[in-house]
């Protein structure tokens, strides 16, 4: 499936008999990156899981009118993280909580999840990160861990490229002071 292109596999489901083997295919190749993606967003792999099958979902519902003005991936990665960040913004709203505290709950989460498999070191990278404020840590994910450039980053986010790169080096500057405090 990685060997197929994004291009080729959009042309299969717009042009075959079986759509659903080309969106299948679309799917095995980005359901470990978005699940990544997702992950690092809002910490508990329960709720990534749920969002990612959300994600692939409206995929699904709003393939078949991509215009394919990004790319795939881009289009993919602006779903996921509107419903991470859609996620994350339900929970506060349906639990009256200040950022903080969700801050801190998925603080808790990431220091209970048997599915976290990092080390101390990592462990603190990611209370790092959580400390961010959100456009940051979506910034810094996107640009850390998924090696995103900042053109690339600019559609997903809408964003211009200019203020991505000051979130990031923002976002880097507060990592690297957390993690010399605790």
């Amino acid at each position: 499936m990685d060997h197929y292109s994004d291009e080729k596999l959009l042309d299969l489901f717009h042009n075959s008999d079986n759509p659903n083997y080309a969106f299948n295919l679309l799917v095995k190749k980005y359901q470990e990156r978005v699940y990544w993606h997702v992950r690092r967003l809002v910490t508990d792999h329960e709720d990534t899981n749920d969002i990612v099958q959300e994600v692939f979902l409206k995929a699904w519902k709003g393939l078949e009118n991509f215009r394919a003005d990004s790319g795939f991936f881009t289009w993919l990665y602006r779903i996921a993280t509107n419903e991470a960040l859609s996620f994350l913004k339900s929970k506060k709203r349906r639990f009256f909580l200040p950022w903080q505290d969700v801050e801190n709950t998925m603080a808790g989460k990431l220091e209970a999840d048997v599915y976290f498999t990092g080390n101390e070191i990592q462990k603190k990278l990611q209370k790092a990160i959580l400390t961010l404020p959100e456009k940051q840590r979506v910034v810094f994910n996107m640009r850390y861990y998924d090696e995103i450039r900042y053109e690339e980053m600019s559609e997903i986010l809408g964003t211009s490229e200019g203020a991505l790169k000051a979130s990031y080096h923002h976002a880097v500057k507060k990592v690297e002071e957390y993690v010399k405090n605790h």
